[in-house]
């Protein structure tokens, strides 16, 4: 007997229905992607990527930025 044949034996009030729940789940993050996609969403999505390249190097582009103004100043 699989998976499948003993969830449909047993009862409903035991077991939930796990395709309405993965239903209100995907219809509830629909949603939430369309009401996210405002005026400005290029924008956050951009700093956003800028945000992920930038933070784990953070003291690395610190430094460059510090060499790259110096380098301005001497000039």
């Amino acid at each position: 007997m699989t998976t499948l044949e003993i969830l449909a034996d047993s009862s409903s009030a035991r077991h939930p229905d796990f395709v309405s729940t993965d239903a209100a789940n995907l219809a509830s993050h629909m949603s939430h992607c369309a009401s996210s996609r405002s005026r400005f969403f290029a924008l956050h999505s951009a700093l956003q990527s800028i945000h992920g390249l930038v933070s784990p190097r953070i003291v690395t582009v610190s430094a460059v930025l510090a060499i790259c103004l110096g380098l301005l100043a001497i000039a």
